[in-house]
């Protein structure tokens, strides 16, 4: 991949084409003005194959290849808009970072991301997409996304962009007093959205909406 991006767009990609899709989010009942801003600014363009650039602004997932795909911008903004529901998140952990896509829409909303992807190929083109963005607060690590990311202290923020069976304890236990977790779980078809929220008293879930994700998947690629 070239080390060159396009990252204002034109034609299909440009600024009245995002103004349609951020017009569609809102009647979805994507509400918050930060994160609305952020998803028009962000070049989803640059997160996918130059072939299929042409379809980036429409609210569907696309694929990026390894059976992979880069989730749809409505699932993106409502993820994050969830995450961000009950104030700041300063330092936030997603498990799965695919293209990059929503690793720079967090990258733009919270302190920091650390991001972890189990097949190296996609966390390379996702590192020089994010350099090309200038997005300097995020960290990657090519690891076993469900074991999450220990010895770096707890996160008030975790976002899971393919869906476990189950919540995994690990990221329960990496989630802060006041945290809040966002991923999908389930299997086929029968798949939620499902928010965590760890406090003193200890950790409740709640079901958001149904969704499609790849599963989840222990191990790591390349």
């Amino acid at each position: 991949m070239s080390g060159t991006f396009d990252l204002t767009g034109s034609g299909f990609t440009s600024a009245r084409t995002r103004d349609r899709l951020m017009a569609r989010l809102m009647t979805q009942g994507i509400s918050d003005p930060h994160v609305l801003d952020v998803m028009r600014q962000t070049p989803r363009h640059v997160f996918v194959d130059e072939a299929l650039a042409h379809r980036a602004y429409e609210d569907t997932a696309l694929p990026i290849g390894h059976s992979q795909t880069l989730s749809q911008p409505y699932i993106v903004a409502r993820m994050s808009e969830i995450l961000l529901a009950a104030g700041a998140r300063q330092k936030v952990l997603e498990i799965g970072t695919g293209s990059g896509y929503q690793t720079a829409v967090l990258a733009q909303l919270v302190g920091t991301v650390h991001s972890i992807e189990r097949i190296k190929a996609l966390q390379d083109k996702a590192r020089e997409r994010l350099k090309a963005m200038g997005l300097n607060n995020v960290r990657l690590r090519h690891a076993d996304g469900m074991q999450g990311w220990p010895g770096e202290g707890e996160y008030d923020g975790i976002i899971g962009t393919a869906a476990a069976l189950g919540v995994p304890p690990a990221l329960i236990d990496l989630l802060a007093i006041g945290g809040r977790m966002v991923l999908p779980v389930g299997a086929g078809q029968r798949q939620s959205l499902v928010l965590v929220c760890k406090t003193a008293d200890g950790v409740s879930q709640e079901i958001i909406e149904p969704v499609h994700f790849v599963p989840m998947l222990g191990g790591v690629v390349g």
